[in-house]
């Protein structure tokens, strides 16, 4: 299993109402994030980011594809910080 390190971190809102981030830095931890802490709605953008950090995690996608795919599930949370 490949754990390959994105070229840079995504920040996102962890707590909204304390301002909390958080820098989520490979595919595995971008995975936990995904199906344990999600707040936002399940869409398809989730789901979506869920299968690209799988395929990442697997070796069959590179890192830059998880972090693509996680970056458009944050923005559509609105908990994106910087991309």
């Amino acid at each position: 299993m490949a754990n390959e390190k994105f070229d840079q971190p995504v920040i996102i809102v962890t707590d909204p109402a304390s301002g909390g981030q958080e820098a989520i830095g490979d595919a595995s931890a971008c995975l936990d994030f995904l199906l344990k802490r999600w707040r936002g709605k399940r869409s398809e953008k989730h789901r979506a980011a869920i299968q690209a950090c799988s395929d990442t995690s697997s070796g069959r996608r590179p890192a830059s594809f998880a972090r693509k795919a996680f970056i458009v599930a944050a923005r559509e949370a609105a908990i994106l910080v910087t991309p």
